[in-house]
């Protein structure tokens, strides 16, 4: 007998299959066993039918169809049994087989993450960051002076300038000190002081009267 490459009753037996190919042959094993099973649900439904017909025309025949039911019942059950325990297996096998999977996964990136590695040195690593550094203050340089104006600066006397600013505040210091200090006007208009002539006439006036 030879059950998935594993030769029974031999004084040699086979080398084992890798855990996808016994998931395999799990597998075709389940597909015969489950054909068995719709057979024997077959044979079981036809042996009841006969029975029934038989029931009251030929007695024997009857018992004998119920006799065969039952012996297809039990090889029924023994197939439910064989299926759970070949399931069983094989969804281990699948467990292992993707838990060995992923360790090679694993074992690969590992690999490939160590020749990177090897690749790399923290003074690479400082020496690329440097050179970074390097060439943003280069760009923020470039972007500084084609942003700026031309001749902005070029002939301008910052001396001249501050004076003038220094102008402009006392400028700005004396109007507020006058507009503090000025005078209050009267409203009114003074009295007229009298003149000279003005008296002469009052004298005369006073004599006439």
């Amino acid at each position: 007998m030879n059950i998935f490459g594993i030769k029974i009753g031999g004084k040699k037996e086979a080398a084992a299959c890798s855990p996808s190919e016994a998931v395999q042959k799990l597998r075709e094993v389940e597909n015969i066993l489950e054909k068995k099973q719709e057979y024997l649900e077959r044979k079981i439904v036809e042996e009841i039918s006969i029975a029934k017909q038989q029931g009251t025309k030929n007695k024997r025949a009857a018992i004998q169809a119920l006799k065969r039911k039952k012996k297809y019942e039990m090889e029924l059950r023994s197939i439910d049994g064989k299926l759970i325990n070949l399931e069983s297996q094989r969804e281990a096998l699948e467990s292992v087989g993707a838990n060995s999977t992923i360790v090679e996964s694993m074992k690969l990136a590992a690999d490939a993450l160590k020749l990177a590695q090897k690749k790399m040195s923290i003074d690479t690593v400082n020496d690329i960051m440097d050179e970074v550094a390097e060439q943003h203050e280069l760009s923020r340089e470039i972007s500084d002076a084609i942003s700026s104006s031309f001749g902005m600066n070029s002939d301008v006397d910052m001396d001249e300038l501050e004076k003038e600013l220094d102008d402009l505040q006392q400028e700005l210091l004396d109007e507020e000190l006058l507009e503090t200090n000025l005078p209050v006007v009267p409203h009114e208009s003074p009295e007229k002081v009298p003149s000279r002539d003005d008296k002469e006439m009052n004298e005369l006036l006073s004599w006439a009267s």
